[in-house]
């Protein structure tokens, strides 16, 4: 195990929220399908315990209004509380007044809920692209310290290329500061790979995962940030008939995943990810409570 503590993080959604299985799934049916995101975060939350981990989770608002006895549940067990945004749609399909509005609205109800001060984000599909880098100036002016939400790779519905692989500060459109921890990525042979967890963390082999992590924190000095989504360890979760990539890449190894964890979490030291930002001096020491809470 090195000495570099990395940012562990969860994106607090149900499996019929996915972008992938979009198609296929009214977003009116959402409140009449089976939701497995409490039994499958309660997972998360054991295995984290076993090992004395904490992390960051970004609650989807949409989630929060309706298991708020689960944002309770984490908060109480130590981990910090972050946005995920309320709806879980794209941002680059959204307009700048729509986005705020929900923005506001998740992360009032994650603050009361938790009693933290929220202030970390990350969006939908990582939908912080070039062409919606505008809501990084709304994350600033809403009181947001830091984004996770850019991931420095060419994919067909997210990344930013080249972007900045490493956490630091990004000024946005409007000249305002904020921190960003980008998605991690490692270079084999000269081509980028992401190793950041999620759907990668499920389709590559465990072994070019961790070797890719291991690179970020020893040749480059840094740490990463790994995600995983509560549904990923649930192998039993409802099938939806899809097309053959979204198939491919919701689905795949889902039963190989828990274990997978396990191991990562055995292998490498994790933090919560604004803990992480204030170790490495990107963050001023902050309230953990908001006033009065």
């Amino acid at each position: 195990m090195g000495t570099i503590v990395n940012a562990f993080s969860v994106d607090v959604e149900d499996y019929f929220q996915v972008a992938a299985l979009a198609p296929a799934i009214a977003r009116e049916s959402w409140p009449t399908r089976e939701s497995r995101v409490e039994r499958n975060t309660g997972v998360i939350l054991d295995l984290l315990a076993e090992r004395s981990i904490r992390g960051t989770f970004f609650v989807l608002g949409w989630i929060a209004e309706r298991h708020p006895a689960l944002v309770r549940q984490i908060a109480t067990a130590g981990h910090e509380i972050a946005s995920h945004g309320y709806s879980h749609q794209l941002i680059y399909t959204q307009s700048r007044e729509d986005f705020c509005e929900e923005t506001v609205r998740s992360k009032c109800l994650l603050e009361d809920l938790s009693g933290q001060a929220v202030i970390g984000y990350r969006a939908a599909s990582f939908s912080i692209t070039r062409r919606s880098l505008w809501a990084l100036d709304v994350l600033a002016e809403l009181g947001f310290r830091y984004d996770s939400s850019i991931f420095p790779i060419r994919h067909d519905r997210y990344g930013i290329p080249g972007a900045s692989p490493d956490p630091g500060p990004v000024t946005t459109p409007s000249g305002a500061t904020l921190i960003e921890f980008p998605m991690s990525a490692a270079r084999f042979l000269g081509i980028k790979v992401p190793v950041s967890g999620g759907g990668y963390f499920r389709l590559l082999p465990y072994a070019l995962t961790r070797r890719g992590l291991r690179q970020i924190n020893d040749s480059r000095d840094q740490p990463f940030t790994f995600y995983l989504h509560p549904w990923e360890i649930d192998p039993g979760q409802p099938r939806v008939e899809v097309g053959w990539l979204s198939r491919f890449r919701h689905y795949t190894n889902l039963d190989r995943c828990e274990g997978r964890l396990r191991q990562l979490l055995r292998e490498f030291r994790f933090a919560p990810m604004g803990e992480v930002l204030r170790g490495r001096g990107l963050l001023p020491s902050a309230l953990t409570h908001v006033d009065g809470k």
